[in-house]
């Protein structure tokens, strides 16, 4: 099989048939293994949620079924306990399938990764088994990336040469779940958006210390760690007036003290600071760090940021979200291909899309009006045969794009064009 897309009107006929193989081998491939992936991958995940970085139940049921369909798969991989990697072929461009597999606190799968972990899966083994029957050149590789919900992983990853763009990464994939009725598009009949556009996201705890005492003896013989964060809290409510629509400020006191009749002596808070652009979320950061120092000092307390990865903006590459939504209409599913604004959210997505031509689409889940991600109502809704079912269509399109990619080099040099136009980072 041609490795690229030659001109032609006999070329193109046999391309065309080539895709239509291709299609007919991944959703064979794919229908063959959903009620697999529902059992032994999907409720699996979603039974047994696991924080960032602990994903340990997760990291086992994927890397053990990857065996036993005979996959070599690396376990443990780029420093990270809980990465995995499996690749197929040798040489060539590069399509790597991304999947996440971590949960919320106190809440379980409320953001659906159970889901993207399945759809990544049989993205990768639909491809894999088209690519293989096929002699499809180039090379498919499945990267579990762990801790997205704030544990940056694939920032660690990105740091630790899992992205490497001197290794030919012509495109990163995968896909999010999102309540049916927050899909942008859904009211016009959209399944699924190809273009998804996500939040830079600076993310950081803070400590404040001051001195302990007797809060009914000596009280004016403490300094009080927990004003500091009360106060801290409250300079930036009083900020949010001042910011703009599209941007977004939130914290958390974490630690507030141990006794009410002790002056605490620490505190911790925990804060995400987003918007659109990674210009406009570093000036939004340094007005919030005005806050936080002002805290500290009008209460003679110190204070410390302490930084965790930063989620870049995710870039929306137009060859490969219309490539996506082309294809999922072969399939019956109503794609939007861009969306008017971004959704005021952020994922470590975005990091890997700033450095390699990604894709990052979104497919709707069945929920009530009322239920939105990171609710115990989405965690729900997550372990439903219809949520598997959307999750399934989602891989199809993907497997397909990553056949795209490595067969058509056309296609491959315009999501490589398309992601060397200059965009404010």
């Amino acid at each position: 099989m041609a490795a690229s897309h030659t001109h032609g009107s006999g070329a193109s006929e046999s391309f065309t048939s080539d895709m239509e193989k291709a299609r007919e081998l991944i959703n064979g491939r794919i229908d063959s293994l959903t009620d697999d992936l529902r059992e032994k991958v999907n409720k699996v995940i979603h039974g047994n949620p696991e924080l960032g970085f602990k994903e340990v139940i997760a990291h086992e049921t994927l890397t053990s079924y990857l065996e036993q369909l005979g996959f070599a798969v690396k376990r443990s991989t780029y420093g990270l306990d809980t990465s995995f990697e499996a690749t197929l072929g040798e040489g060539g461009r590069q399509v790597v399938i991304c999947a996440e597999y971590d949960c919320l606190p106190g809440i379980g799968h409320a953001c659906g990764h159970n889901l993207i972990a399945t759809s990544s899966m049989a993205a990768f083994l639909g491809a894999a088994h088209a690519m293989a029957t096929l002699g499809v050149p180039g090379r498919l590789r499945i990267l579990g990336t762990p801790a997205e919900e704030g544990g940056g992983g694939k920032a660690v990853l990105i740091d630790n040469g899992a992205f490497d763009p001197r290794d030919d990464v012509a495109a990163a994939i995968m896909a999010h779940p999102l309540a049916q009725h927050s899909l942008p598009g859904a009211a016009s009949g959209h399944t699924g958006l190809a273009g998804l556009r996500l939040l830079a996201c600076f993310k950081f705890q803070v400590e404040f210390r001051g001195q302990t005492a007797h809060a009914a003896a000596e009280p004016w013989s403490g300094t009080n760690a927990l004003d500091a964060a009360v106060a801290a809290y409250n300079n930036v409510s009083i900020l949010r007036q001042q910011i703009r629509p599209d941007e977004r400020i939130h914290g958390v006191i974490s630690k507030g003290g141990d006794a009410p009749n002790v002056i605490p002596d620490f505190t911790s808070m925990s804060w995400f600071v987003r918007a659109p652009a990674m210009g406009r979320a570093e000036i939004l950061f340094e007005r919030v760090k005005r806050c936080i120092e002002a805290a500290a000092l009008a209460t003679g307390c110190t204070h410390k940021i302490v930084m965790t990865p930063t989620y870049a903006s995710l870039r929306a590459n137009d060859t490969l979200c219309r490539s996506y939504a082309e294809d999922m209409a072969h399939i019956g599913e109503k794609v939007l291909v861009h969306q008017e604004h971004p959704l005021t959210a952020s994922t470590d997505m975005g990091n890997v899309s700033q450095i390699v031509p990604s894709f990052h689409g979104a497919f709707a889940v069945p929920t009530a009006p009322n239920v939105a991600i990171h609710s115990p109502q989405f965690t729900a809704a997550a372990a439903t045969d219809e949520a598997h079912a959307a999750a399934i269509r989602a891989g199809k399109g993907m497997a397909m794009l990553a056949l795209r990619v490595l067969l058509d080099g056309s296609l491959a040099d315009a999501a490589r064009r398309d992601f060397e136009k200059s965009e404010e980072l």
